[in-house]
């Protein structure tokens, strides 16, 4: 016999929960691509998608994933042999560092573990040394979906220009824009990426590419972009075509459409305060039952951890075993620890996320917790008393 039979609830870290009403956007015969709603709609969606990532700058939209908007944002500014500095927090900072390598990119990595930010006294350190400037770009990923760790772009910033190195600064917010405050132009970002499927709410497709002038200069330098990838034409078109270099994504764009309605109708500081709070009460609750049991939030300092993704440690193998028995025993899909296996652990068995990002309320993280903790008890895990009672607390405060 098993309970998971009724709606499963997924709650990894992207693809987030999609909700109804975008689906039902998306739901529909294929539009006239040539001229009509689709044309007006798109257009309309710009500067929408600039007030999420908070910027008066250019937007750029492809058909594609996270990695997508790495390649585009990179294709656009990086030329073979320049090199690039990556301030490593996860698995993602070595994932956008591999993907400028595969450009023809110089690629030093600055490796700040898996339970730590950035130290911008190393990254400092770096970029002083850097005396002929050839580090054009840091690359700094806002929230790391592995690790779930928040770096702070801003004290970036700051460090970029005390040191005085012009190098553009960008920001991966695939897993934090809409979720996680993130203000571009105030915190001095040149380029930021992000993708549809996590806070966003749209199923994965689309990749975004935001830019300032500072930017754009790069890109007028350089000596080729694909045209694929150029984002001039995607961020300034003369013809509709142009901002998909082809055919639109036509559905996915009805839903983005949805799904942008829905964040400007709560609002982005109401949205921020939601997700914070939804994270302290799976905080409170994980800290609860660690007091006597093996699992832990990977982020200790609470400064640090994201409001769209927590990463936990349990011990191999029970990280794999609880993941198994919430998803087929209660319906729950819980994340893989992605990028945290060890020698000990090669298979990441003692890891596992949380995904609370997007369209998530108070009853589906108090629900997610107390699946968990039944899962723990089914399995023996042992785990601390008054998790849940915790967790309700923060939520009841609110």
């Amino acid at each position: 016999m098993t309970l998971s039979k009724g709606r499963p609830y997924l709650a990894i870290p992207g693809p987030s929960v999609m909700p109804e009403e975008v689906l039902r956007a998306m739901h529909r015969s294929a539009p006239n691509i040539y001229e009509g709603e689709l044309i007006d709609m798109t257009h309309g969606l710009v500067p929408d998608l600039k007030h999420v990532a908070g910027t008066r700058h250019n937007a750029a939209i492809y058909i594609g994933n996270g990695h997508a908007a790495w390649e585009a944002a990179l294709s656009n500014v990086i030329a073979p042999g320049d090199r690039v500095l990556v301030p490593a927090t996860g698995r993602f900072g070595f994932g956008w560092g591999e993907m400028a390598e595969g450009l023809g990119a110089e690629v030093e990595v600055l490796d700040f573990g898996r339970q730590h930010a950035m130290d911008m006294t190393k990254v400092a350190e770096s970029l002083a040394a850097d005396k002929d400037h050839r580090i054009k770009a840091v690359l700094g990923v806002h929230v790391d979906t592995s690790t779930s760790v928040r770096n702070d772009i801003a004290a970036l910033r700051a460090t970029m220009d005390e040191v005085g190195h012009p190098a553009l600064l960008m920001a991966d917010c695939i897993a934090s824009l809409g979720c996680d405050r993130f203000e571009m132009d105030n915190w001095g970002v040149d380029v930021m990426v992000s993708a549809s499927q996590k806070g966003l709410m749209v199923p994965p497709g689309l990749g975004f590419v935001f830019f300032n002038d500072k930017a754009a200069a790069v890109r007028s330098d350089m000596p080729r972009v694909s045209r694929y990838w150029d984002w001039t034409d995607r961020a300034n078109p003369e013809f509709y075509y142009q901002l998909f270099c082809g055919t639109a994504p036509t559905h996915h764009l009805y839903g983005l459409r949805t799904a942008l309605d829905m964040i400007l109708d709560e609002g982005l500081e109401n949205i921020w305060a939601r997700h914070a709070t939804l994270a302290r009460a799976i905080w409170a609750a994980v800290e609860a039952w660690g007091q006597a049991g093996p699992i832990a939030l990977n982020i200790q300092d609470t400064a640090l951890r994201s409001h769209a993704v927590t990463s936990l440690r349990i011990g191999a193998p029970h990280g794999t075993a609880l993941r198994r028995w919430t998803q087929h025993e209660a319906g729950l899909t819980l994340g893989i620890g992605l990028g945290m296996s060890t020698e000990q652990d090669p298979g990441g068995d003692g890891f596992f996320r949380f995904g609370h990002m997007g369209h998530v309320n108070a009853q589906m993280i108090l629900g997610m917790l107390s699946t968990v903790q039944a899962g723990m008890t089914a399995l023996d895990i042992p785990f601390g008393d008054g998790g849940l009672d915790a967790a309700t607390a923060v939520i009841a405060k609110g």
